[in-house]
């Protein structure tokens, strides 16, 4: 399942553990040849190192230089907001996958809302939060 949260995030609830979920995720990215994976981030065990507890949660950085290049063009504060991320949190319930709502990036730096890649990105971000969430 899908929802906006309102606050320019995207959620798509799915199953199994924060791990697995960031596995689905950075196999996807490996497997897209128009992908970089710039980081994995593991702020639960980031957390422990310093002696707390947190759920799991995972931060996986990632982009497509052929189409943030142009939204830096346009707006080059954009850049603040990439590459992409993508969020997982686990729950007793399964997972939480969150992204930022390119339209929402694109109002905040005043990218013109009809901006080609922007449909791209939407697109392909939801289909890599379905990935993750382990709906396809």
């Amino acid at each position: 399942m899908t929802n906006q949260l309102g606050n320019g995030l995207i959620e798509t609830t799915g199953k199994g553990t924060a791990a697995e979920a960031a596995d689905r995720l950075a196999a996807a990215i490996d497997g897209n040849e128009k992908l970089r994976l710039v980081a994995r981030v593991d702020h639960g065990a980031g957390a422990a190192s310093v002696g707390l507890e947190l759920a799991p949660t995972v931060e996986i950085l990632f982009g497509n230089p052929a189409l943030g290049t142009p939204l830096m063009h346009l707006a080059p504060t954009v850049a603040i907001d990439l590459p992409q991320k993508i969020l997982i949190i686990e729950s007793e319930a399964g997972v939480r996958v969150l992204h930022n709502d390119p339209g929402y990036l694109a109002e905040r730096h005043g990218i013109p809302s009809d901006t080609p890649q922007l449909a791209v990105i939407s697109g392909a971000l939801q289909n890599l939060a379905n990935v993750t969430a382990g709906l396809s």
